[in-house]
């Protein structure tokens, strides 16, 4: 078992919902990223824009899946695990 491949994971799947989020932000709002955060957090809908930026890890994990890295797999899970437990305390 490498803990690499775990951590890995881990970074592609908070990679993932970064990026999800700032295509979410770029795309359904007329602001640019920073302003469009800025404006999210005051509304008191940060945690909602981390979880819908999060689906994209849904795509990741069955791509890691597809390509038989199981151990990134659970890296990009436990990932989502982690940013489940943020989304509650912001």
């Amino acid at each position: 078992m490498r803990k690499t491949d775990l951590v890995i994971g881990m970074l592609i799947g908070i990679a993932g919902a970064l990026l999800g989020s700032y295509l979410f932000i770029v795309i359904f709002t007329e602001y640019a990223f920073v302003e469009g955060i800025r404006l999210v957090k005051f509304a008191g809908n940060l945690g909602k824009v981390i979880t819908l930026g999060a689906i994209l890890n849904l795509i990741l994990f069955f791509g890691l899946l597809h390509f038989k890295k199981e151990l990134m797999a659970k890296g990009v899970v436990l990932a989502t695990i982690l940013l489940t437990i943020v989304t509650l305390f912001v």
